[in-house]
Formats: C-alpha cells, structure tokens, sequence
C-alpha cells in the first residue's frame, strides 16, 4: 500500500517505521535536521527494552514530492494542520483514505455526526472552516492514539508504551476501507479495533489530555506526581466531571469511571505529558485542540465547566508567554 504520513515526529515517526517494516510502501513528510537525517539515514526506532529497527523509506520535504497515495495519516499537531492542509490534495487518489492522529478533540467532530450538530464547526479548531474546506470529510477515518514516544535526536523516534490505534468511521458504519485499515495496523505490529462509536473512544482519551497535560504543563509534574498529589488529582478528577457531563450531552458513552482512568494514568508513572515536553522544548501548546474545543463544546449544549475554565486559562496565558519570549520553561536545581 502507498502510505504517506505528514509528519514523522513522535507517533508519525512510529506509524511510518513500523508500516514500512511491514512491507508498506511508505513516504513521509517532514522538515529541517529530521528530515535530512531520515533521508541520509533512515528512521530509527527505539523501544523500551532498548533494542532497535531501522526504516528505510521515502523521506520528502513537500507533498507535490509525494505524489498520490492509497492512505494518508495526518500526524502533525492540531494547530499545524492548517499549514498542510492545503497540500492534501495532491496526495489524493480515487480512493484515499485520510486517517488523523492528532491529540485531543478533531476538527472533524461533528461532520457526518449523528444528532442536531451535524456539520458543525470548532471555531477553536477550525476557525476559517480552511481544514474543511481541504480535507473531504468523506475520505476521514478516526483514529485514537494510545502509543506514547517522543523524538530523541533527528531521525530517531523512542517508543515509551503502548501500542493501540483503535479506528472507526465518522458515521460509525462497518466499512470494508475501515477494516482494510485495521488490518493494516494490525500486520505493522499493533493492536487495533474497528469501533463503531470512534467518540465515545475520542472522550475517553479527551479525558486524560484535556486534565493531565494542562496540569502537568503548569506545574511540571509527570502524570504520577499528578494523581498522587491529593489537590492535583482532585483537580484533574474535578475537570473530567465536568467533561463528562458535556460528552454525554452529545451522545457520548463513558466506558470507564473517573477513578479508572486516573488509576491508569497513574500506572504509566514518572511519564511527562506531550504538553509538559513542549513547555520545557519551547514550543507551542495543543491548548485549543486538549482544552479549549471542550470548553467549546460546552457552550454549545449549555453545559458550564469551571474547573476546565480556570486552568485553561492559565495554560493558554502560559503559551502566550512562551511565544512572546521565545521561550521555554523548565526546572534547575537550587544552588
């Protein structure tokens, strides 16, 4: 299959690895020192036991250079996609699959949505309706990201835990493209399901990036720290509460309980959130697409979310500084 992942940071780096190990035909997308090092190197995988892969694929600075596609996995971050998607169509082909992997709430959510929201915009995340315009949603499949892994050094991807992508349709029917998908993750090395509610799947995650990053970015605690500190995770407990009730205003099933997934979150251990790493890299902060889309989504069913409110607030003043500063924060030990 031609594959083409945009982006190859720390979960792109991963799919693309391991669906070009699997015999894939696969390219990516990428930019500066990564990119170099992938094309004069390759893409190296390293997992938690040490051991190590090399992927030997296309590495390519632009999509005209890809060329059209069978799959496409979008795997830059939420607030990068706009500067990609205007390219997309020029990976398309008849039947290209579009399969995101973004943290957090898509753009997406409520295009081919079973209820009175029905094509709906997220002004937060799609404040131009550009993505929309860009990226057919008819050729969209949901995927969750449950891996965790980050870039060490140019060209080489470290894989922390984990390895589920569950799948599904937009309008949650059992396609044969879906199931092709599935199979195709599932022979790269990971674990997969066909769901037929990708949303309820998307909350679940939502559940730990919309408390656990912002938190974490604020106060520079690993997800342990957090749920082991009896005013963090009260918090965190407190912002999931209010999510909850917004999801199941728009249909959406909680197959957990709170103190389940924080349990889990706990479980990963001294593990620093994607938010938490971009505050100590500098970089911009997921904030609309982790906190902000949910505060969203709770204006539109009426639903108030002060806990949510409040912390998004000081983690989107805290990007702000960041930017205007250029700018990262990090922790030194005290002389």
């Amino acid at each position: 299959m031609r594959i083409c992942v945009v982006g190859a940071g720390a979960i792109g780096g991963l799919m693309a690895a391991k669906l070009s190990l699997a015999g894939n035909q696969v390219t990516v997308i990428d930019q500066g020192a990564h990119l170099a090092a992938i094309q004069q190197k390759g893409l190296k995988l390293i997992w938690e036991d040490g051991s190590e892969q090399l992927a030997e694929l296309k590495a390519v600075g632009s999509a005209a250079e890809a060329g059209p596609q069978d799959l496409v996995v979008l795997a830059v971050k939420a607030h990068f996609l706009d500067q990609v998607a205007r390219d997309v169509e020029t990976l398309l082909d008849k039947d290209t699959m579009i399969v995101t992997v973004q943290n957090g709430m898509p753009w997406w959510y409520f295009q081919r949505f079973k209820g009175p929201l029905n094509g709906t915009s997220l002004k937060t995340l799609d404040p131009s309706g550009l993505l929309a315009r860009h990226i057919p949603a008819e050729r969209i499949v949901g995927c969750v990201v449950y891996p965790a892994a980050g870039v060490t050094e140019p060209g080489v991807v470290k894989h922390v835990e984990g390895d589920r992508f569950p799948v599904g349709e937009l309008d949650g029917s059992a396609s044969e493209r879906v199931q092709r998908l599935h199979d195709l993750l599932v022979e790269a090395g990971f674990r997969s399901r066909v769901l037929d509610d990708i949303r309820s799947e998307i909350w679940l995650k939502a559940w730990g990036n919309l408390s656990f990053n912002p938190i974490s970015a604020l106060t520079h605690a690993t997800l342990e720290d957090i749920c082991t500190f009896p005013e963090t995770r009260k918090l965190a407990a407190a912002m999931m509460a209010e999510a909850q009730v917004i999801g199941e205003k728009l249909g959406v099933t909680f197959r957990h309980t709170i103190e389940k997934r924080i349990e889990g979150a706990q479980a990963v251990g001294k593990h620093k959130t994607s938010m938490l790493q971009d505050v100590e890299a500098g970089r911009s902060l997921e904030t609309e697409a982790l906190v902000g889309a949910i505060l969203e989504m709770g204006q539109l069913v009426e639903v108030a979310a002060p806990s949510i409110e409040a912390v998004y607030a000081c983690v989107k003043l805290l990007n702000k500084t960041m930017l205007m500063e250029h700018a990262g924060v990090t922790l030194k030990k005290a002389s």
